[in-house]
This record gives structure tokens, sequence and C-alpha cells, in this order.
């Protein structure tokens, strides 16, 4: 794909005055003692560039913050991470979707992917071909917009 690279230096924003930031948000699964990660809302809300940003670019500023959080300190997804955000991140439009070909064959490319890590993106066509297929966006389409 377009081989973008994970940026570094914005590796993890942390709390203040914590001495060793973790390098990505630990799970509600993680033990007791591991720092707390920070929310995605609190994420979004600290970059400046965001604060009059439309909708659109929050929601595409979300995606990015959800992978980054998760994925590797090389800025990739292991294919049990990516499924797991997909399972609970993505789950309304993955729900229903599991008897249909096509779906089943993205999560073959998904199991089938040489370097069994998926860039970002290669995750955001992942999402976008789950969104397109999916029977939620029928019904996102199916809303009324105007009085």
């Amino acid at each position: 794909m377009c081989g973008c690279v994970h940026s570094t230096q914005d590796q993890a924003l942390h709390l203040e005055g914590e001495p060793n930031p973790p390098a990505a948000p630990t799970s509600t699964l993680a033990p007791k003692n591991m720092p707390k990660s920070i929310s995605i809302s609190k994420q979004l809300a600290s970059i400046k560039a965001l604060r009059k940003g439309s909708d659109l670019e929050k929601a595409i500023a979300t995606v990015a913050l959800v992978f980054r959080n998760s994925s590797d300190p090389d800025g990739r997804l292991g294919k049990a991470t990516a499924k797991n955000l997909l399972q609970t991140q993505f789950k309304n439009f993955t729900e229903g979707q599991e008897t249909k070909a096509r779906y089943k064959d993205l999560l073959s490319e998904l199991d089938e992917h040489t370097e069994n890590k998926l860039d970002f993106e290669d995750f955001m066509v992942l999402l976008l071909s789950i969104s397109i297929m999916s029977d939620l966006l029928q019904n996102i389409w199916s809303v009324k917009i105007t009085q």
C-alpha cells in the first residue's frame, strides 16, 4: 500500500507527571498496576487543529487515534489486534456480516496478509470495505435528513 509510517514523536499522550507513559493504552483487562490510558475523547480535545474541525475530520482523527493507540511501536496492527478492534470498536458494522461471503473473504485476506500486520492504510481500507457491505449502512441511508 502507501507505506505510511507511524510517527514515533507523539507515540503516546500521557497523564501529566506520569514518569513512564505507556506506548499504547492499556485494555480494560490489563492488570491494575498498569498506567491508565487517556480516553479518545480527551486525546481528540488535545489536538488544537481539531477544535474547530468538522464532524468528518473528527471521525477520521478518531480512527487514527484508535489505530495508533492499538498499534505496535512501528505503527502496525497485528492480525489478532485488528480482529479484536473489529469486534470491540466496530461491532455495529460487523454484526450480521459473519455469514456473508464478502465478509468472510475480507477476514480471510486479513489472515493471509503476508506481513501479518496492517498499516494505517490497510486498516482504513478494511474498515471502509466492511462499512460499505454492512447492514448498518443501509439503516444509515434510510435515516430521514430533512423535515
